[in-house]
């Protein structure tokens, strides 16, 4: 057998049951190494940077692979009345391209009660439905009971036509956060009245798109990417779709899967254009897309849109995961333009030089060295990929270094890092879902509807699957495509909302057996959120740095719109506290440039941090 790259090689022993053993021989090797020292910077070869503490630092000290992992997800969809049924074209076969993509989901307290709502991006199918029966998006309000209420029509959010995903922000500062939904075909702004109510302000704010056909408008994020504190709207897209002109399926070179005739594209197709739209601050925007430097990144399939200061520079970046194409990292260059940098970053493609079939994309800082990693998610018959920022402005592949490798089998969608036990380090969810029916009739072990994965972080650039090992929610079988975190019944733990491919809703319920829950003289894992107020930066906050030390343990996270697979997670920064009782400093660094910092929070609560005035309210 010829052995092409270590990719190959680590694919050939994980098919032996080698590749696991040495994970685990490695991992506690480096248990072994903490407990009989103090050494905390333990290189693992040239690709490794994180930190290993002794024993009695629960927050560093590495876990040995196999170890418990307390962290239950259960979905309670079902029960808490989440029952409307995502439509993408017809449930058994998809024909053409744009019934397989499905739609996100978004997790925010658009009545800032406290309690986190859903909001559901749905489709609907190419031959309609009759009057009065058309499928809509759905806005469930939470009753702080562990149910919701479908508020859709109430709100007036009852709109139909083809979504795709969400973002949300406050795009005109007045202290409630908006949405912005996206569509193959008109997007949509809708403002938040602070009333219980949105108004479509689409037309009046100039995002209005004009064309011979629509535009298929898929991931979005709001950003301030000048930084003069209103917020700028990006949006990704996907296919320069004419379906008239589509080959019928299995009638073109990009028509077949695996011998079987599917719907054909996204190769062979016209690529989509991303835009930019400016905040003029009066309530409108302006297409800023050719000025900005973005058109000069042509020809590619757009999905998830993700912010983030990736190069610590006090800027905010764009990361946009590709499909069949290489993905794309916009450096903000602080003059109102950007640079497609991903190529000389070592995000564009793997570590071969492959372009991959991205869907999803995650931020968080996993080995906690204060700079923001990225986690893909991508087409089946590949890996998911796992970027580690350098901290020189360019990436390393760590998808096999880091034990990720090895599953290859599921379509990935919708992720993110998140913190599932409380432990103070990022662990990675990624749900799956293929986008041919047709597969499973033709008698190809290839599932349509697909389980979930769950990687828990091994604190030393390492991490171990524990599906197995995470609860039934995981292990249930859906069509999935957005995914958003937030802590819907506010025990302490992250939970997770899932939108599926003409089906109801996942909702994961994160039932965490060394969760403190705040009572006084509880022992277990604590858990500190910091939801931020803006006055000079935008009023939501977003590209504020949120850093939280405890003992020699510090963790990084960014408010941030859009992100996952075109979907929008929990405002509030949910930050695991291990056994600590206090942060010893929560610092917030503004995109206005102004800092803030706390001494000696109390963790299990929510602390609310206003820009220039600091603790706000618990």
């Amino acid at each position: 057998m010829t052995i092409d790259s270590r990719r190959d090689l680590l694919r050939s022993l994980g098919l032996t049951g080698l590749a696991l053993s040495l994970d685990s021989i490695w991992s506690r090797s480096l248990a072994r190494l903490g407990r009989g020292c103090s050494l905390i910077n333990v290189k693992a070869g040239p690709e490794a940077r994180e930190s290993v503490g002794s024993q009695d630092d629960s927050f560093t000290s590495p876990i040995a692979p196999g170890s418990p992992f307390d962290v239950t997800l259960t979905d309670v969809a079902a029960q808490a009345g989440l029952n409307s049924v995502c439509v993408s074209g017809h449930a058994d076969s998809k024909r053409w391209i744009v019934e397989t993509t499905g739609c996100g989901i978004a997790f925010f307290d658009y009545d800032q009660d406290g309690w986190l709502d859903i909001f559901q991006v749905n489709a609907t199918t190419l031959e309609g439905f009759p009057k009065g029966h058309e499928p809509t998006c759905h806005l469930y309000h939470n009753n702080r009971d562990g149910t919701f209420s479908d508020v859709t029509a109430k709100a007036g959010l009852a709109k139909t036509g083809w979504g795709q995903g969400v973002c949300v922000g406050d795009y005109d500062n007045d202290g409630w956060d908006d949405l912005f939904v996206t569509s193959w075909g008109q997007n949509a702004l809708y403002r938040n009245n602070g009333d219980g109510t949105f108004t479509d302000v689409t037309e009046r704010a100039g995002l209005l798109q004009h064309g011979s056909r629509p535009r298929w408008n898929t991931g979005c994020c709001f950003v301030d990417y000048d930084k003069d504190g209103l917020l700028d709207l990006f949006v990704a897209d996907y296919v320069d779709v004419d379906l008239s002109q589509l080959p019928k399926p299995g009638t073109g070179q990009y028509c077949l899967w695996k011998g079987v005739p599917v719907m054909c594209g996204p190769r062979g197709l016209p690529r989509g254009s991303n835009l930019l739209y400016h905040n003029n601050g009066d309530g409108t925007f302006t297409d800023v897309t050719q000025k900005s430097g973005i058109l000069k990144t042509p020809g590619h399939y757009c999905f998830t849109a993700l912010a983030g200061d990736f190069d610590n520079d006090g800027w905010p970046d764009i990361y946009v995961a590709c499909d069949s194409t290489p993905s794309i990292l916009y450096h903000n260059n602080h003059d109102g333009t950007f640079t497609d940098i991903a190529v000389s970053a070592g995000c564009a493609y793997n570590e071969d030089g492959q372009e991959q079939a991205g869907m999803g994309a995650a931020a968080g800082d996993y080995n906690c060295d204060g700079w923001l990693d990225i986690f893909k998610t991508n087409f089946s018959d590949d890996t998911c990929s796992l970027y580690r920022n350098n901290g020189d402005g360019t990436f390393a592949d760590a998808t096999f270094s880091a034990g990720m490798g090895l599953n290859t089998h599921y379509l990935g969608w919708g992720c993110g890092f998140v913190d599932l036990d409380n432990d103070g380090w990022s662990d990675v969810f990624a749900a799956h879902g293929h986008v041919y029916p047709e597969v499973e009739r033709a008698g190809i072990d290839v599932p349509y509807k697909e389980p979930k994965i769950v990687y828990r972080n091994l604190r030393n650039g390492r991490f171990e699957d524990v599906s197995t090992r995470a609860g039934p929610g995981v292990a249930l079988l859906r069509s999935a495509r957005g995914v958003a975190f937030g802590d819907f019944d506010n025990d302490g733990d992250v939970d997770i909302v899932i939108n599926n491919v003409n089906d109801a809703p996942t909702l994961l319920r994160n039932d965490l057996a060394n969760n403190s829950s705040g009572s006084p003289g509880s022992q277990g894992y604590r858990w500190l959120k910091v939801k931020v107020v803006g006055t000079r930066s935008n009023r939501t906050g977003l590209g504020a740095r949120v850093k939280v030390v405890a003992g020699n343990h510090s963790q990084i996270d960014e408010v941030r719109s859009g992100g996952g697979y075109i979907s929008q997670s929990d405002l509030r920064l949910h930050f695991g506290m291990g056994a600590a009782t206090k942060a010893d400093l929560v610092e917030v660094q503004w995109p206005s440039g102004q800092v803030d910092r706390l001494k000696d929070v109390e963790t299990n609560q929510v602390i609310w941090v206003k820009e220039g005035l600091g603790l706000l309210k618990k």
